[in-house]
């Protein structure tokens, strides 16, 4: 009977809504299309791909880095023209003559030249890529957090949008009350059985309905708005409408309430705090010694793009950065302290979840005591207006009562059903927090 009622009243209020899109929407359907587009997750995906890449750069310290070079010039400059005959293998004896030496013809060379560098010890950036691999973990185990919270986001949007169909259906029904006693005072009123002020407080009571009533549906729409927010999707001329009602009614149920170790953001700021120091190690090795290959192959003519001559040069080098005016000092100090002001900022975070865990499991007892009670209050008030309204009829009641009466039981059911909502989603804000 409550479902047909809804639908009914939902019905009602969709004329009302100047032929504007009405879609309905279950709540698998909002989770499955908030994946796809929520722009809050394409934001951490991206976050997520910038760090892969910038792991991938780490992998300049196993690859080694190749150039090509094609380079043409004309001297006649000594050194140069005599250096270049020598690389093209061009020189002759007549060549070794000082006034050609001195005062050479105009020369000119090509040069094609592939380099290599090959690293083959470097301590820091080894440390340099573990660090990167935990930053690129950590944007990963964010994105899976948030989308863990935008699950908890979207069971509070969608059941925010059924408690407001809810409570319009409440006051159509509180106004449609008012409203037929609206006509029974007039009769009233007609046949002199009732002074003017009775009728001008029914007729105040019914603007006042009336005006709640409007608020009641500008907050369908507000909801309506966010929801399409969270599914990225235009809000212009839509509306939701949830497939599911708002049940009236709370499930208990058993919940875990300690801090889990493994929750994704707690393990993301492990991973953070992981790659300063890694970050650290990795400045302190700027004291060690690194040990690199290189090599080039060179083609040398006197002609454009020719190879007429050719040679290749390998090499190794060790090299000890033994002072650099306190830089790489200072450079691990800092990395020292954002390495220890990470740790004290997991920690802070892990004490801080535990304490909004701790409140939000007493919220829903809270919560939990707050539906029992506004549901006998709703109860109540029922029994005391129809009690009220069938001795009005009577003519033992004073109007002012009545309209005190229905008040209060229009009041009690949306206190009850706003209880309701709390109970829910406190529920899932505790699930989400132990996750």
């Amino acid at each position: 009977m409550k479902k047909i009622y809804y639908v009914a009243s939902f019905l009602l209020f969709a004329l009302a809504l100047n032929a504007q899109d009405t879609l309905a929407i279950t709540k698998a359907d909002v989770i499955s299309k908030v994946k796809e587009g929520n722009l809050q997750i394409k934001i951490a995906e991206k976050n997520v791909q910038a760090a892969k890449a910038d792991y991938r750069q780490s992998n300049a310290i196993f690859l080694p880095n190749i150039t090509a070079s094609h380079t043409g010039i004309v001297t006649t400059n000594p050194l140069m023209a005599f250096g270049s005959k020598l690389n093209q293998e061009i020189l002759t004896q007549a060549d070794f003559n000082p006034a050609l030496l001195n005062n050479p013809d105009q020369t000119q060379n090509f040069a094609t030249k592939f380099e290599f560098q090959q690293p083959l010890i470097n301590v820091d950036g080894f440390y340099g890529r573990q660090a990167a691999k935990a930053k690129m973990e950590a944007y990963q185990l964010q994105t899976e957090r948030t989308k863990e919270y935008l699950e908890l986001e979207i069971n509070k949007a969608y059941m925010q949008l059924q408690l407001a169909y809810k409570a319009v259906g409440v006051l159509q029904k509180a106004e449609s009350t008012a409203k037929a006693n609206l006509k029974l005072v007039e009769n009233y009123f007609k046949n002199g059985m009732l002074q003017k002020t009775d009728l001008l407080n029914v007729q105040v009571r019914v603007n006042e309905i009336s005006n709640q009533l409007q608020y009641a549906k500008s907050n369908v729409q507000n909801a309506s708005d966010y929801l399409a927010f969270l599914l990225n999707e235009d809000t212009n001329g839509k509306v939701y409408m949830p497939s599911e009602d708002l049940d009236s009614q709370i499930s208990i149920e058993k919940l875990e309430t300690s801090l889990s170790e493994n929750r994704k953001d707690i393990q993301a700021m492990q991973k953070s705090t992981e790659a300063y120091q890694k970050m650290m190690l990795s400045s302190k090795s700027g004291f060690l010694p690194r040990l690199n290959a290189f090599g080039s192959y060179e083609l040398y003519d006197q002609h454009i793009f020719a190879t007429a001559a050719k040679g290749y040069l390998l090499g190794a080098q060790l090299s000890w950065n033994l002072f650099d005016g306190y830089k790489t000092i200072g450079k691990t100090e800092k990395a020292k302290a954002d390495f220890q002001k990470a740790e004290v900022e997991a920690d802070q975070y892990k004490k801080q979840s535990q304490l909004e865990l701790n409140k939000t499991v007493r919220q829903l007892k809270d919560a939990e005591n707050k539906v029992n009670l506004s549901k006998l209050a709703l109860e109540q008030s029922q029994e005391a207006f129809r009690i009220r309204e069938n001795r009005f009829k009577q003519g033992l009641e004073k109007t002012t009562d009545l309209l005190l009466s229905e008040t209060q039981m229009a009041q009690k059911e949306l206190e009850h059903l706003q209880a309701v909502f709390e109970y829910n989603f406190t529920k899932s804000y505790v699930q989400f927090l132990t996750k």
